[in-house]
């Protein structure tokens, strides 16, 4: 207490100094209304004090007072309070929670600020009576030396100790009110909680990007590396070919890496610096743009909602990519894609990354080429990834238990890849299945166009 009473004594005083000009105005308009010389320097009439409080009140409702009292709590008064989140505007409930400390703090304030500026004067003037050896007056009393002055100077002690513990009174009432009146707003809390969720969902988002992307690119360099060294001396434009393709793969895996790093460099940096810009969300979910879903480079269709430029910098790929992904993929993937100029970017998006997920667990679970579908069927887009032995030709192969057990095992002992497709899907309200077969791995996706509530 003796060590936060000086602080907490000074913001009681910095109160009273935010109070004088509304009590030197209400004092000459009361002298003009009765028709009397104001007395600007002796401002204490009590009901000018109580006339100008709900002054003091309307203007913290619209003065941006809100910062100043939260210094001055958090420096002065030693008040835990929270620091509460910048918004673009003020609601009537942090205006009135607002309001109600300025004016408790100048109300407060004012009492204490006049009361040390009575009591401590008239306790240094007690004090010396009983030096000055010749009767005084003293508040319509005349103070007489000996044993008189020395009740004096008593009385002008107790006053003080009286003020010290008022004084000490005021600033734990205000330090106590201060994190309830001067903290978060129930929406503001609402509002961080879901700018946390926002956040979160961001970044389980950029976790399953770095999954797909570079656990795709590190399938491509196993297979393509093992293919080059098998044919490396008998076939050396093969073992080039492979090594190009080993090469675009890092190189992809890389920029994307580098990707998220910035995003999540620049999220760290927005968010130490100010919270406001976060809260904007990505307009654009659901649109086509006559383009295979091209479109989605220039930023919309996150499947959650994030900041603009964070959306910029994040991959983008999409189903316009989709020859590229097979080209760099190292496997022999026989296509047949249709129509894809009708699926939105969102779509088309999650679809890219469902489909390098599902090429990569055919590549690691599966043996044989791979047949890739790709079609827009009804207002749903059908996706399916299938490698092995077809139906037809199961007959050839004698082990088709062993090669399902084979797959589920690897399967067992893959990441988060299979959990991250159906997260995707299940954002989109889409049906997934996908899981080892008797001969290989096979992923079948619908992902509806058009989202549905």
């Amino acid at each position: 207490m003796r060590r936060t009473l000086p602080r907490r004594w000074a913001c009681l005083v910095l109160g009273g100094a935010l109070l004088m000009p509304y009590m030197m105005v209400g004092v000459l308009v009361a002298g003009l209304v009765r028709g009397e010389s104001a007395n600007l320097l002796l401002p204490a009439q009590v009901g000018v004090f109580a006339a100008v409080l709900p002054v003091v009140a309307v203007t913290g409702l619209f003065l941006p007072v809100r910062g100043l009292s939260v210094n001055a709590a958090q420096g002065l008064l030693g008040a835990r309070v929270e620091t509460p989140p910048r918004q673009a505007g003020r609601s009537w409930q942090e205006r009135r929670r607002t309001a109600a400390w300025f004016t408790l703090h100048l109300a407060v304030g004012g009492v204490v600020s006049g009361c040390t500026l009575a009591i401590v004067p008239f306790t240094l003037f007690t004090l010396a009576l009983p030096i000055v050896g010749h009767s005084t007056p003293v508040l319509g009393f005349l103070a007489t030396p000996g044993w008189n002055a020395v009740g004096w100077a008593a009385a002008g002690l107790a006053l003080l100790a009286a003020l010290v513990a008022m004084a000490a009174g005021a600033g734990e009432l205000l330090a106590r009110l201060a994190p309830v009146l001067l903290g978060p707003t129930p929406a503001e809390r609402l509002a961080a909680a879901e700018e946390h969720a926002r956040t979160l969902a961001e970044r389980n988002r950029l976790a399953r990007e770095l999954h797909d992307s570079v656990g795709h690119a590190l399938s491509v360099v196993t297979l393509q590396a093992a293919a080059a060294g098998r044919v490396l001396d008998r076939d050396p434009a093969t073992a080039r070919t492979a090594l190009a393709a080993i090469e675009q793969s890092a190189r992809t895996a890389l920029e994307d890496l580098d990707h998220v790093l910035g995003i999540l460099r620049e999220g760290r940096q927005g968010r130490e610096t100010s919270s406001s810009a976060s809260g904007r969300a990505d307009g654009g979910s659901g649109g086509g743009d006559g383009d295979g879903g091209r479109g989605g480079r220039s930023g919309h269709g996150h499947a959650c909602p994030d900041d603009d430029d964070r959306t910029a910098l994040a991959p983008q790929a999409t189903l316009a990519d989709l020859d590229q992904l097979v080209a760099t993929s190292g496997a022999r993937v026989r296509q047949e894609v249709g129509d894809l100029s009708r699926v939105p970017a969102l779509v088309s998006r999650e679809a890219y990354r469902l489909l390098q997920e599902a090429l990569t667990n055919a590549i690691k679970h599966g043996e044989g080429p791979v047949h890739l579908t790709a079609a827009v069927k009804g207002g749903d887009l059908r996706l399916e990834v299938t490698n092995g032995r077809t139906a037809g030709t199961r007959d050839r192969t004698r082990d088709g238990g062993g090669a399902r057990a084979r797959g589920r095992e690897r399967a067992r002992t893959g990441g988060r890849g299979v959990a991250g497709m159906h997260e995707r899907v299940r954002l989109l309200r889409g049906d997934l299945e996908a899981g080892p077969t008797e001969t290989g791995w096979r992923v079948s996706a619908r992902l509806p166009l058009r989202s549905s509530p």
